[in-house]
């Protein structure tokens, strides 16, 4: 690990100066993904700006306009088990409780979720080329072992995921994200927040430079009644998704009146379609609506030679995310799931 200097930041003011004095310093929090990166030599960072002791508004507070503020210095677990998340978004509660393990969901802050990093096996290997590591240097998993790749929004520089549960049922949900850097305070859009790779692999998210994230705010509408995430992986536990899927309905007796659905596992970022969310709009919540509007979702996908199975496997999800979605009293443990006879 390279050798750096620490220091603590007691407000927001603290923290941006920190950053504005050293470009090589880097904010931390829980540090659950950073330290690794840094253990790793993976990235180098000559300060770190200790922000656990900022405090600038309560963990969670609702607005006046209905909205509901969670600041990014909350922890995962703080934030998956709040009164007001799990009665009004029940759907980020389910989100955050299936990522991670509980010892990390107690050190994780919400910020730094937004920020995690890829755990492609290529990136975190120093001695392989990457170019989210090193720009230029080249993608070995566009021909190498790519099973947990990615099938949407790929380029010829980058076909690494992004790894968050959290997120998804962010992306799903429309957040805002709140930061402050030193050209002041920004608000940006769930969907504007993260990049895909493009040319540029190696710029996950649209900060700008000595920029903080300060607050999630989750919109007046949570989709309380009728919702699931559902995610797909090799084993039960403490591993990152194949394909996952945050979906929400608000309905209007048999019919949708609105629908949201934001896929995990499959592109750089949260990967959400709004046409394929209009064409359920105003119809009947059945299998086969949800299956056409998971090939709309799933246009565009490229397989890659370890991970065509994901194409077939998120459509198969999003039908069965949309039925789970109409009965969510079956996701509690011990529940008996719902049929899938006609799926």
């Amino acid at each position: 690990m390279h050798n750096f200097f620490y220091t603590r930041a007691n407000s927001i003011e603290e923290a941006i100066d920190g950053i504005r004095v050293d470009s090589a310093a880097k904010y931390v929090a829980g540090g659950t993904n950073l330290i690794d990166l840094l253990k790793y030599n993976i990235e180098r960072a000559d300060v770190l700006v200790d922000v656990n002791h900022v405090e600038v508004f309560p963990d969670a507070e609702q607005m006046a306009d209905g909205c509901l503020r969670l600041s990014a210095f909350m922890t995962n677990a703080d934030t998956a088990y709040h009164p007001l998340v799990e009665k009004k978004y029940p759907l980020l509660s389910e989100a955050i409780l299936a990522g991670a393990s509980a010892q990390i969901r107690n050190m994780a802050t919400n910020g730094g979720n937004l920020l995690q990093r890829t755990r492609c096996y290529y990136f975190y290997d120093p001695a392989m080329p990457c170019n989210k590591r090193e720009p230029g240097s080249g993608c070995p998993a566009l021909n190498g072992y790519n099973r947990m790749m990615a099938i949407l929004g790929t380029s010829s520089e980058c076909i690494a995921v992004f790894p968050s549960d959290m997120c998804v049922a962010l992306a799903a949900l429309g957040a805002v994200v709140e930061v402050e850097g030193p050209s002041g305070q920004r608000h940006i859009p769930f969907s504007e927040f993260h990049r895909l790779p493009g040319r540029t692999p190696h710029l996950d998210n649209n900060l700008e430079a000595g920029e903080i994230i300060t607050a999630i705010c989750l919109p007046p509408e949570g989709f309380s009644r009728n919702y699931a995430y559902l995610k797909l992986r090799d084993r039960n536990s403490y591993a990152f998704a194949l394909v996952s899927v945050a979906l929400a309905l608000e309905m209007d007796g048999e019919c949708i009146r609105e629908a949201r659905i934001a896929l995990g596992g499959v592109a750089h970022k949260p990967w959400r379609v709004p046409d394929a969310e209009d064409f359920l709009q105003g119809r009947e919540a059945t299998p086969g609506n949800f299956a056409a509007a998971a090939d709309l979702i799933l246009q565009g996908a490229q397989a890659f030679e370890h991970n065509g199975f994901k194409i077939e496997l998120a459509k198969k999800a999003i039908v069965r995310a949309g039925k789970m979605a109409l009965h969510p009293e079956t996701h509690l443990p011990g529940a008996q799931p719902p049929s899938f006879e006609n799926l």
